[in-house]
């Protein structure tokens, strides 16, 4: 299922990441929006060139995007598609490279797609609910993503701009079962815990949004790993209100949920 969806939603991150790309290798300007966050031309592309290419194939669909207004008209529809055209905006802004392009799409509340392509790392990662979670390289190669079955020693990750006193001290206090701790921008996260590159990452903070997590909640659950908030419950998605209030974690199976 999906195919045409899937194709449609892989082509506009593609087309998205060339215009980002190109932006990035020049002198670009930062805005700033009214909650205090980054803006740049890039961002605005990015959403322009994805909202025209989703728009076109599947108009009957709502649309929620970091850079878009939000029409509450998207809470009447089946389908909705999730975006955010330049997660980690202060990743690019800062130039670590470690920034993603998010697009999932929900049907009555439950992921069925979700993309993340890694401009800077030309990689690409997606899934379709209940037909595993895969991800494609520069080279063209395709590759079935599965997390690892580590119980011990685990690798957290961190975010590189927003990582607090709670998820440090989170990390302390589970130090007999944390060993090793790396920084990670944007999606990132999801995909290599998807890969099995790390176990666990935390966000414990109510700033990110529906878009930060949906298409990475669906790649982790595909890949078999586990995408909970803070009260071990699942995500929804088109919501009202679009924040991730309790904040989550990400591990790759359940027993690693160490709150």
């Amino acid at each position: 299922m999906y195919e045409k969806e899937l194709r449609v939603a892989i082509d506009a991150a593609l087309t998205a990441s060339k215009a980002i790309l190109e932006i990035y290798a020049t002198d670009f300007q930062v805005e700033i929006k009214d909650d205090d966050s980054p803006v740049t031309a890039a961002d605005k592309a990015s959403d322009q060139i994805i909202r025209d290419i989703l728009q076109k194939a599947f108009p009957r669909a709502g649309f929620l995007t970091e850079e878009g207004k939000d029409d509450k008209k998207r809470l009447k529809k089946d389908y909705v598609w999730i975006v955010d055209p330049l997660d980690g905006t202060s990743d690019f802004v800062d130039r670590s490279g470690q920034f993603s392009i998010n697009i999932a799409l929900s049907y009555r509340g439950d992921l069925v797609l979700g993309v993340i392509c890694l401009p800077t790392a030309d990689l690409l990662y997606y899934a379709v609910k209940g037909e595993g979670a895969y991800r494609k390289d520069k080279t063209g190669k395709i590759s079935l993503l599965r997390v690892n079955d580590k119980k011990d020693k685990l690798t957290v990750l961190v975010s590189r701009s927003h990582f607090n006193a709670q998820e440090k001290a989170m990390i302390k206090k589970h130090s007999d079962r944390i060993a090793y701790e790396a920084a990670m921008g944007a999606s990132a996260k999801f995909c290599a815990i998807a890969e099995g590159q790390a176990e666990l990452s935390y966000r414990l903070s109510a700033g990110t949004k529906e878009w930060d997590v949906a298409p990475g909640d669906l790649i982790v659950r595909e890949a078999g790993g586990v995408v909970l908030q803070t009260d071990m419950t699942p995500f929804t998605y088109n919501r009202e209100d679009v924040y991730n209030r309790k904040g989550y974690v990400i591990a790759n199976c359940l027993e690693n949920v160490i709150l």
